[in-house]
C-alpha cells in the first residue's frame, strides 16, 4: 500500500508548492505554517482536485476518507440523523459517541463547530479507510477531545494516516515527519530520528532539542518523559 507524489506542483494564485515522496502505512505528520498549502496538498492527494504538473499514484488502496479544514464543506443533508447516514453508520452508535443524543433531528448546521466536528470525525473513523487524510483534525476541538481524537488515531487498523496540521500540543504518536518549507513538502524521516530537522517544530520539541534530547514521540506524554531525562 503506496501513495506516490512524482514532480507534483501545487498553484494557488501566485502561490507554488512542490511535492514529491511516497506515503506508505502509519501515521503521518504533515507540518507547516497557515497558508503553506497544507490543504491544497491534502486535496491532491486525496484526488479530490488536479495537480498543476506531475502525477499522484495509489498502490493498493482502493477507499479514500478526506477530512476537510471546514467541517461546514462536508454537510450534506437536513438531519443530523440522515448526515450520519450519508457516511454509512446507523446514527445511534454515533449520537452517542459524540454527546449528541436527542439532536438527531437538527439541522447539522445547528450544531456548534465543535460539535459538528465530532460528528464527522466519529463517522469518519467509523470507516476502515485504506488512506485517511485529515486536513486541521483538530480544529474547534477542546483538550479533551483533541486527546480522544488521538488515541482513536493511534488505534486504527494498519493503513496510511495523513494529518495536516499546525497543532503545537495535542499530537497522537506518529510514525514518520513531512514539513513543508519554503514551498517545498520535506520528508524528514521516521520519529524520533527525524525531530532533529525539523524546522518548524513545536515550542516544547524544540526546547528538548536544543538541550540535547530528543523525545522518543511527539505526544504529550513523550514530551513529559523527555523533561524529566533533563531533571535527573
Amino acid at each position: 500500500m503506496r501513495l506516490c507524489c512524482s514532480g507534483v506542483r501545487l498553484t494557488r494564485g501566485r502561490f507554488d508548492m512542490i511535492a514529491d515522496g511516497v506515503f506508505e502505512p502509519g501515521i503521518h505528520l504533515v507540518s507547516g505554517r497557515i497558508g503553506s498549502g497544507k490543504s491544497t496538498l491534502a486535496h491532491i492527494l486525496a484526488g479530490v482536485r488536479p495537480p498543476a504538473a506531475g502525477v499522484v499514484s495509489a498502490e493498493g488502496i482502493t477507499t479514500t476518507g478526506l477530512l476537510m479544514q471546514f467541517s461546514e464543506y462536508h454537510v450534506t443533508a437536513p438531519t443530523v440523523a440522515g448526515e450520519i447516514r450519508s457516511w454509512g453508520p446507523e446514527p445511534e452508535a454515533i449520537l452517542a459517541e459524540t454527546g449528541l443524543t436527542g439532536r438527531e433531528g437538527d439541522h447539522p448546521l445547528r450544531l456548534s463547530r465543535g460539535e459538528l466536528r465530532r460528528l464527522h470525525l466519529a463517522c469518519m473513523l467509523a470507516q476502515p479507510w485504506d488512506l485517511l487524510i485529515l486536513d486541521e483534525p483538530f480544529s474547534a476541538l477542546d483538550g479533551r477531545q483533541k486527546e480522544l481524537l488521538c488515541r482513536r488515531l493511534e488505534q486504527r487498523p494498519a493503513g496510511i494516516v495523513i494529518i495536516m496540521t499546525h497543532e503545537p500540543l495535542h499530537l497522537p504518536a506518529c510514525d514518520m515527519l513531512w514539513e513543508i518549507v519554503q514551498g517545498t513538502l520535506m520528508y524528514r524521516g521516521r520519529i524520533p530520528d527525524a525531530l532533529p530537522a525539523w524546522d518548524g517544530a513545536p515550542s516544547q520539541v524544540r526546547s528538548l532539542l536544543d538541550r540535547g534530547v530528543v523525545p522518543e514521540n511527539i505526544t504529550p506524554a513523550a514530551i513529559r518523559e523527555a523533561r524529566c531525562r533533563i531533571r535527573g
